[in-house]
């Protein structure tokens, strides 16, 4: 018998993550050999898309995609979605470089597509999740506006600013790609909000998320307000289709019973 995870794809995007790489692609390899590894790299000027590639000539089940230029995250996730649709792969992963995301953790987040999730989330907010060596603020910030999130989209998750994560390949192969929000981390409360929207099962199970110990992280506190502007558009506009839909129901009964009411005075 086979299952999902049997061809499953590990998406790492890197840029400038010399030291990091090797380290990483050890511990998913020792963790999961089973599982294929991309590594895509934004054109890093310390050498680490060289490094790729000595990791790929080493080890016939890590692969790389070389980009032109410093693309982005979310771009680099859309061209590892791409290359892993085109390859067949049925489950495709992202997984940070740094190592906050736990290889050994990514069984948890397989074994529960084996189990028939559509998408899983490694998240740091159910109970058993945890978060190691961040700053109280950055805490309060990310545990803050997943909170917000949650309120104004209604998913029913409690981190999908989560960007460890396992998607079946029909979740990918239905979503647009080329219309993913590009606002900061934004576009992962994107990929879930339009997989809950889509009617897919999304699901969450508890990792420990660990702050990087190697280099310096790419994300500053700047894109917290364009992105949480972009959810609130996204939740008002929810609301507001949601407030249609019910009074579109209400018009109906009552046109209904308003047509049984005047035939039973007829008669």
């Amino acid at each position: 018998m086979t299952n999902p995870s049997d061809a499953t794809l590990v998406i790492i995007p890197t840029y400038n993550e010399l030291e990091n790489l090797p380290l990483i692609v050890g511990r998913v390899r020792a963790a999961t050999p089973e599982v294929d590894i991309l590594v895509v790299d934004d054109n890093s000027p310390d050498g680490t898309g060289d490094r790729a590639d000595e990791l790929a000539a080493a080890h016939p089940n890590v692969h790389v995609l070389h980009r032109e230029g410093k693309g982005g995250l979310c771009g680099a996730y859309v061209a590892g979605f791409q290359w892993g649709l085109e390859r067949g792969y049925t489950v495709l992963c992202e997984m940070d470089a740094d190592g906050s995301h736990a290889p050994e953790q990514l069984r948890l987040l397989l074994d529960e597509i084996d189990d028939g999730a559509d998408v899983v989330i490694g998240s740091r907010y159910v109970p058993g999740g945890k978060v190691v060596n961040w700053p109280k603020k950055r805490w309060i910030l990310s545990k803050g506006g997943n909170i917000y999130i949650s309120l104004m989209l209604g998913a029913g998750l409690t981190d999908m600013t989560a960007g460890y994560r396992a998607y079946r390949r029909d979740v990918i192969e239905s979503l647009d790609l080329d219309e993913l929000s590009n606002a900061g981390y934004i576009f992962q409360v994107d990929l879930a909000w339009r997989a809950v929207s889509g009617g897919f099962d999304v699901r969450e199970v508890p990792i420990t998320f660990t702050e990087r110990e190697i280099g310096e992280s790419k994300l500053d506190g700047s894109f917290v307000k364009s992105s949480l502007a972009e959810v609130t558009r996204w939740g008002v506009r929810h609301r507001l289709e949601q407030l249609c839909d019910i009074f579109s129901v209400t018009r109906r009964m009552f046109q209904h019973e308003y047509r049984h009411w005047k035939r039973s005075r007829l008669r």
